[in-house]
């Protein structure tokens, strides 16, 4: 939803192209970088305990960002809804692991990941209409009803369950790899503005490297690691991983470009523009609907090499995009890239959860 707003940010808030960067990227950040942590506290405290603190926080955050009188309030408010993204979404694929059986399992992971992609383009959809007839803080506050329902509906459809035999928090394996995470991303946020060979974006790349290089030093070395770096040898688990970080990676970083290319460069309105992303939730439904069929015969590696594939072409087919393409190529791209993820994200995700206890 925070998109299709980026351009109405630079009006409203002044945001530079770096800052616009950072309100996008400082959740991401956070979330990944306590991804790890928030899933050992949900498994250790409870999962569905876990699920409500997220929601308590995402919502009281995205209270603070609606009502944000600059870019760095927003950033902030943005990071802290990094922290509860980051103990909602471990503890959703906790918790229906726990619930399915694996007979239903892959089934339950299709529509969770059809779900989680659906929301690409419905949330550009639900920003524009809001721009249009709101302040650009109500894009933040669409979360509220939202949580609120999900809270109510969990409060008698989600169990409570808990690893008894959850190892104790790695504290230090959790702030090395979002110090790593915020390093590395600082150099590549910053290198346009301070030149890719500027001693300070080396610096914060060595910094990143070294960063990285203690993170999995001490994950070896420590009997109770945050993250088991044995998992990465059964290539279920790393292959799948790689996948949906590849899908992730294209998707996000086209529609970032793609939803100020169709407000500043094809002159639309964020309601227009939003309502011409929706073939991405087409081609996410159908490419989800076709690897549950697709697994089956062909096996998990195919069917999502064949959607790596897909995604591939559409940003082959992207990069022929200019000034006079027109929205029926932008169109065609939407439905590629949808359909390309659709393919390989369910399929990716059943073999990581499969592959690890």
């Amino acid at each position: 939803i925070l998109n299709v707003a980026l351009p109405t940010l630079v009006g409203e808030l002044d945001a530079s192209g770096s800052e616009l960067q950072w309100i996008v990227d400082a959740y991401v950040l956070v979330f990944a970088g306590l991804l790890l942590v928030m899933g050992s506290l949900g498994d250790k405290f409870g999962r569905k305990l876990a699920l409500y603190a997220g929601f308590v926080i995402f919502g009281v955050a995205s209270l603070l960002a609606a009502y944000s009188g600059s870019s760095d309030m927003l950033i902030a408010s943005r990071a802290l809804m990094g922290v509860g993204g980051a103990l909602i979404m471990p503890a959703t694929l906790s918790i229906l692991v726990n619930v399915f059986p694996r007979e239903e399992r892959a089934r339950a992971i299709a529509i969770w990941a059809a779900t989680a992609g659906i929301g690409v383009p419905l949330g550009p959809v639900a920003g524009g209409w809001l721009l249009d007839h709101f302040w650009w803080g109500s894009i933040f506050l669409v979360n509220i009803p939202i949580i609120a329902a999900a809270m109510l509906a969990g409060w008698w459809l989600v169990p409570e369950s808990r690893d008894e035999h959850a190892p104790a928090i790695d504290w230090l394996g959790g702030l090395l790899s979002i110090a790593a995470l915020a390093t590395l991303l600082y150099a590549i946020i910053e290198a346009p503005n301070e030149g890719w060979t500027d001693p300070l974006t080396l610096g914060a790349f060595g910094l990143s490297a070294l960063l990285l290089a203690a993170f999995l030093a001490w994950e070896r070395r420590n009997p109770e690691p945050m993250l088991k770096l044995e998992f990465f040898r059964d290539a279920r688990f790393s292959a799948g991983a790689a996948a949906i970080s590849l899908v992730f990676f294209a998707l996000f970083g086209s529609i970032f470009i793609l939803t100020q290319y169709l407000q500043f460069v094809l002159g639309y309105t964020p309601l227009e523009a939003g309502l011409r992303m929706l073939p991405v939730a087409v081609g996410i439904g159908m490419g989800t609907g076709l690897s549950t069929r697709l697994v089956p015969r062909v096996g998990t590696r195919l069917a999502v090499a064949f959607g790596l594939t897909i995604v591939s072409g559409g940003l082959l087919f992207a990069s022929t995009l200019g000034q006079d393409s027109g929205y029926l190529m932008v169109a065609s791209l939407f439905l590629i890239l949808g359909f390309g993820m659709g393919n390989a994200m369910a399929p990716a995700t059943d073999a990581i959860m499969g592959a690890i206890p």
